[in-house]
């Protein structure tokens, strides 16, 4: 049976052993990274920024607390982090969401497949909202109460919000020729 993240966290915390955090990172830098690009829609400061949420996991100012999984407070780290940077760059509101809402396909190796792309892209055109929602739920396999402690919203708000991006998804597949 693997170890937990829970676990392999709390064995980095107390013998400080570089290989756990290591564990941690291979387990989940490619799906925080793909999270926080959602987010900032720049690749290279994505991977700069689960960076530096391993960075705070490591640094143990702040530790998990086991009030969720150890995936959604990572999440919650890396969500925290790409707002800030988005607000460091003291971009008025509007571009932000335009910022937030640009739909450029980043080049990672799990989305090679036509079909995954397609969904990106169809993704992409969502709003910021409906995009992290279905990505949380759909693509993290978190449940609706671990997403919307990431998203600091209700299960209700997770529920009303991932309904409404499905439809939004289904619609924009379907605007791009994509029935099935």
């Amino acid at each position: 049976m693997a170890e937990t993240d829970e676990t392999i966290y709390y064995r980095f915390l107390s013998a400080g052993d570089s290989r756990d955090l290591s564990a941690l990172l291979e387990r989940h830098k490619e799906s925080l990274t793909l999270f926080i690009y959602s987010i900032i829609h720049d690749l290279g400061d994505a991977e700069e920024l689960m960076l530096d949420s391993f960075a705070v996991v490591a640094g143990g100012r702040n530790p998990f607390a086991a009030q969720s999984s150890f995936r959604t407070w990572l999440f919650s780290i890396g969500k925290r982090l790409a707002l800030q940077q988005l607000r460091k760059k003291k971009l008025p509101a509007e571009l932000i969401d335009e910022t937030l809402a640009d739909n450029r396909t980043p080049d990672l190796q799990i989305l090679q497949d036509e079909r995954k792309r397609v969904l990106y892209d169809a993704l992409g055109s969502l709003s910021p909202d409906y995009r992290q929602v279905l990505i949380l739920l759909y693509f993290e396999d978190m449940s609706y109460e671990e997403a919307g402690r990431v998203m600091r919203k209700t299960r209700r708000q997770m529920y009303n919000l991932a309904e409404r991006g499905k439809k939004a998804l289904k619609e924009n597949l379907e605007k791009m020729g994509y029935d099935r």
